[in-house]
């Protein structure tokens, strides 16, 4: 039985055409054709039953297509170990970053890549549903986010980094940076600018504060770039809500300004190391790891 048998059924079974599954096969439909034939003749039986100008998956091919998930998978992390092996230390390292932990590696990250020798670095940004279909497509070999925004499942290894304090930040010279005691109706009066925060978060923030503090409601700057809004808080009077320790050059700077709220703010921001279960890490993967948990704990 051929690997490429089971990938060209696989295509086959995900378009439900012969001519959507060549055309993203690039072969022709002849040639699928002939691989499918030559399938059935290998399993002495039928896979798929052509009704007119449908086709269907018959019992038998339903359930090869089940094992041959499988099979495709475990071939394709084969052919990856192999490549690892013929690398030795050097490889690509292709990562996806949440909002928080670009802010605080991204720059570190590249200047550390610059230095090292046959290291190639791809970093992608942005949502975390997105991120992940990039990792289970094989397109990321890894991600650092936000844990409370990924949902656990068979396939991922969900590895704790850290747990990071989060507050509200405001330029030096903001009404509030001036106020002894700031509570958070305070805060609502001002644009809030913040990432797309977890359930779990709001869940937190309404229990702490009431129902203005869902986030749906009470941010009105949102986006998934840091930076942007870490910017809008030191040219305006927009009040930034995330990670302490990505605005701490603002901070240093006197720049920016940790409000104190009454009552104290409870959540924070937990990052977790995202990757497929079962697939093998490259040496560059391996230094990546280590790399992000230096830098995040710091």
């Amino acid at each position: 039985m051929n690997i490429k048998h089971l990938e060209h059924l696989l295509v086959l079974a995900d378009t439900g055409s012969f001519s959507r599954a060549a055309e993203k096969l690039f072969i022709t439909q002849s040639a699928l054709s002939r691989s499918i034939q030559s399938l059935e003749d290998d399993l002495g039986a039928k896979v798929l039953d052509r009704i007119g100008k449908r086709n269907e998956l018959t019992p038998l091919g339903l359930d090869v297509v089940a094992r041959a998930r499988h099979i495709v998978r475990d071939a394709a992390e084969l052919r990856h170990s192999a490549k690892l092996l013929q690398e030795g230390g050097g490889g690509a390292i292709r990562v996806g970053l949440g909002s928080g932990p670009a802010a605080l590696l991204m720059t570190s990250l590249m200047c550390e890549a610059a230095k090292t020798p046959n290291m190639r670095v791809v970093v992608t940004q942005g949502p975390v549903e997105l991120q992940i279909q990039q990792l289970r497509s094989r397109q990321l070999d890894a991600m650092v986010v936000d844990m409370r925004r990924v949902i656990p499942a068979a396939d991922l290894n969900i590895e704790s980094l850290v747990e990071l304090k989060a507050g509200f930040m405001v330029r030096a010279r903001h009404p509030l940076a001036a106020q002894k005691t700031v509570t958070f109706t305070d805060v609502l009066r001002y644009p809030i600018a913040s990432t797309p925060l977890s359930d779990e978060v709001a869940r937190l923030m309404v229990a702490q504060y009431g129902p203005s503090a869902n986030p749906a409601e009470m941010v009105a700057l949102c986006c998934d770039d840091l930076a942007s809004l870490i910017n809008a808080a030191e040219q305006t009077d927009a009040v930034y809500l995330g990670v302490i320790s990505a605005t701490r050059v603002g901070l240093k700077e006197g720049k920016l300004v940790a409000l104190e709220l009454k009552p104290k703010f409870l959540a924070t921001a937990r990052f977790a190391y995202v990757t497929l279960a079962g697939r093998t890490e490259a040496p560059a993967m391996a230094y990546f790891r280590n790399f992000v948990r230096d830098r995040l704990c710091e």
